[in-house]
């Protein structure tokens, strides 16, 4: 019998590189992925419910969280919690479904050391040059700040080279179907499948 078991797919990619939408629309067009949600102790903003942007936590809630070891990641961000919780994560792989997680480089890393089987997919735009105009383009930023971004990027891109896949954010439809094919391409690896690998071997003896 097939291993219908979903795969842990994390996604990262500069500022800009375009990784949230292309997320979403993977979302919209196929059926068979589900968004993490990610817990945090920072306070609900108008129009956000528990469970569907966030899990809302208490600081205690959440540092028993990290005692139990039910995150798959976590780390601090001006003075609040944000992490992974892990129930979520297998629950989602166990019924089906490819687990969607948008986190950064470092973060990534340390969630691949505890799911070896994890896909880890970057997403960069086709040049630091598209990349500046698509920033500038948004317009929430002045160009002095959108510049200093950018020059920190090089130093915050270490650690790419770890990754499964680098996947060029060029026109988004291409990019999403790109992004299906090679995320469904790592349920037909070796060790997805060694229990029926195992019992076609012993019916083989049998001819």
């Amino acid at each position: 019998m097939m291993n219908n078991q979903g795969v842990l797919v994390v996604v990262s990619g500069f500022s800009g590189a375009g990784k949230g939408t292309l997320m979403k629309a993977l979302l919209t067009k196929y059926d068979n992925y589900a968004l993490s949600i990610s817990a945090t102790t920072r306070n609900p903003r108008e129009g956000e419910e528990d469970g569907r942007e966030y899990f809302f936590k208490t600081r205690e809630e959440f540092e028993q969280m990290i005692e139990n070891d039910e995150l798959v990641e976590y780390a601090q961000y001006v003075g609040n919690y944000y992490g992974t919780p892990k129930a979520y994560v297998t629950s989602g792989m166990e019924a089906g479904k490819d687990v969607l997680l948008e986190i950064e480089i470092q973060g990534a890393l340390k969630i691949k050391q505890k799911f070896p089987e994890a896909v880890l997919i970057f997403v960069t735009p086709p040049s630091a040059e598209e990349l500046r105009r698509r920033l500038v383009k948004r317009g929430t930023e002045p160009v002095e700040t959108i510049n200093a971004r950018l020059s920190r990027a090089a130093k915050e891109a270490e650690g790419i080279e770890d990754y499964d896949f680098l996947l060029v954010n060029d026109e988004i439809d291409e990019c999403v179907d790109r992004m299906h094919g090679l995320i469904q391409a790592m349920h037909a690896r070796v060790g997805n499948h060694l229990n029926l690998i195992r019992t076609i071997r012993e019916e083989m003896k049998d001819f």
